[in-house]
C-alpha cells in the first residue's frame, strides 16, 4: 500500500485478541479493531447508553491500545511494507517483558488504564519507536502544528512537537489505554460511576505482557483505526 493510499499508521501496544484485557477493551469502547465489528458496551448505572457511547467516542475511532508511536503520515515514497520492515527490525532488537499491572485512574480529564508501577520497558520501548520511525515520518503541516498547539505546550512541549511531531513522548510520555474522552459535562456522580464500573471490569484482569509492537492504520482520513499486525519482541 503506497503512501498515497493510507493516510496515517500508528504503533501501539495492544494485547493479543486472544486476551481478556483485549476483549475487555473491545467491549468497553464498542468496537474490535482486529475485526472492524462493533460491539455492545456494558450498561452502566446513571448514565445513558448514548452517552457512555459519545464519551467513548474518539478512543472507539482509534481502537484499544497504549500509545508508542502516534499517528503519523508517510513521507512521500513510503508505504506499510517500509513501516513493517522497520517495525520488524526494531521489534527484534527488545526482549519481550511484563507490565506493572494496569488501574483505572483518572488522567488529565479523562479515564484511562495506568500501570501501577514505572513501566520502564514500555517506557523505552515507546522511545525507541518514536526515534526509529521518524524518517519515515512526513512533517506536521502548519495546520497540524497550530492545532496540537492549542493544548497550551510548554517551550518543552512545543519543541518536541516541532522535532519529533508530538508533544507527549520521551520524558512528556505516560503509559496508557485511553477509557473516555474529555469528561468536562459530567458531574462528580457521573464520573464516579463511570470510573467504578470500568475498575470491576479491567481491575481484576490478569498481568499483561509487552511482547509486541502492533502496527495500526487510518486508511483515509477520519476513518476508524484498524489493527494492521502485531510483530513480536524478541524472546
Amino acid at each position: 500500500m503506497a503512501s498515497d493510499q493510507l493516510h496515517r499508521v500508528a504503533l501501539y501496544w495492544a494485547p493479543q485478541p486472544e486476551r481478556a484485557m483485549w476483549r475487555a477493551g473491545c467491549q468497553w469502547l464498542g468496537r474490535d479493531a482486529a475485526t472492524g465489528e462493533r460491539t455492545t458496551q456494558p450498561d452502566i448505572r446513571g448514565i445513558a447508553k448514548e452517552v457512555f457511547e459519545a464519551l467513548t467516542a474518539d478512543p472507539r475511532r482509534y481502537g484499544w491500545h497504549a500509545t508508542l508511536k502516534p499517528p503519523f503520515r508517510l513521507r512521500e515514497g513510503i508505504g506499510l511494507k517500509d513501516v513493517d520492515a522497520a517495525v520488524q527490525t526494531l521489534a527484534g532488537q527488545f526482549k519481550a517483558a511484563a507490565i506493572p499491572a494496569l488501574r483505572v485512574e483518572a488522567l488529565g480529564n479523562f479515564l484511562a488504564l495506568r500501570p501501577q508501577d514505572t513501566p520502564v520497558a514500555a517506557n523505552a520501548l515507546a522511545a525507541a519507536c518514536v526515534q526509529a520511525l521518524q524518517p519515515l515520518s512526513r512533517p506536521l503541516s502548519a495546520e497540524d502544528l497550530q492545532r496540537r498547539r492549542r493544548a497550551a505546550l510548554t517551550p518543552h512541549q512545543n519543541a518536541l512537537l516541532q522535532r519529533w511531531g508530538y508533544p507527549w513522548v520521551f520524558d512528556e510520555f505516560r503509559f496508557h489505554c485511553s477509557l473516555t474522552g474529555p469528561l468536562d459535562r459530567l458531574d462528580a456522580a457521573s464520573r464516579e460511576a463511570l470510573k467504578q464500573a470500568a475498575g470491576h471490569l479491567f481491575n481484576k484482569l490478569p498481568p499483561e505482557p509487552l511482547n509486541s509492537i502492533a502496527v495500526y492504520i487510518e486508511p483515509t482520513p477520519g476513518a476508524d483505526f484498524q489493527l494492521h499486525r502485531h510483530w513480536g519482541l524478541s524472546t
